[in-house]
């Protein structure tokens, strides 16, 4: 895979990573209410997740396109106008949006079995995947190149959450955020909804 194609891949899994939703929320609140390594738990084990579903949309992926392209372009379209929904939500969010979870005391094991299930028990994911996946998987894809789409998905989002862990768990961190949490939500939005459309104009390969 090119250099410049990795880069392109990547910059979309920061996008989705970076989306406000349920995963967000549920890093928020193990790191608030276990402290920084219960949210880097539930960080990583929330990428675990994410890469099973990365790499069944991968596997799938090839097949798809060779053997159903009418279908695979269905699956496809789908796909943008979830990501269009997304953004749709993400602009209509409230000012402290998904920055304003429960606080309870958690641990450490239960941030994990929550941060798997969180990524598990969201089907939507694989609307996800065929929407970004389908720009850089052909039928003939290498297996190397397979490997380096689906860890470069876990990597970003276990690296993405990690990062929310460490910096909430400075307390003057979270204040911030929860003020620009609508300018968070905008640009989201705004950038989702952009994805959606190249989504639609086709693949980048």
């Amino acid at each position: 895979m090119p250099f410049s194609l990795w880069l392109s891949l990547a910059a979309i899994c920061a996008m989705g990573a970076m989306s406000p939703g349920p995963s967000l929320a549920l890093v928020l609140r193990h790191t608030l209410g276990g402290g920084r390594f219960n949210g880097m738990t539930a960080a990583l084990f929330h990428a675990l997740g994410v890469g099973f579903y990365a790499l069944l949309t991968v596997w799938g992926l090839g097949a798809l396109i060779a053997g159903f392209p009418l279908l695979f372009q269905l699956i496809t379209w789908c796909g943008a106008a979830y990501l269009a929904w997304l953004g749709w939500q993400a602009l209509r969010a409230a000012k402290a949006g998904a920055l304003a979870p429960n606080v309870i005391a958690t641990n450490r094991g239960q941030a994990a079995k929550e941060g798997v299930l969180v990524a598990l028990g969201n089907p939507k994911l694989i609307l996800f995947f065929v929407a970004l996946l389908s720009q850089f998987v052909t039928p003939d894809m290498s297996a190397l190149a397979k490997a380096i789409i689906v860890s470069t998905a876990m990597i970003i989002d276990g690296g993405w959450y990690v990062l929310v862990a460490v910096a909430l768990s400075h307390s003057r961190i979270l204040p911030w955020l929860q003020q620009r949490a609508h300018w968070i939500n905008r640009i989201t939005g705004v950038l989702l909804i952009a994805l959606a459309l190249r989504v639609v104009a086709g693949p980048l390969v």
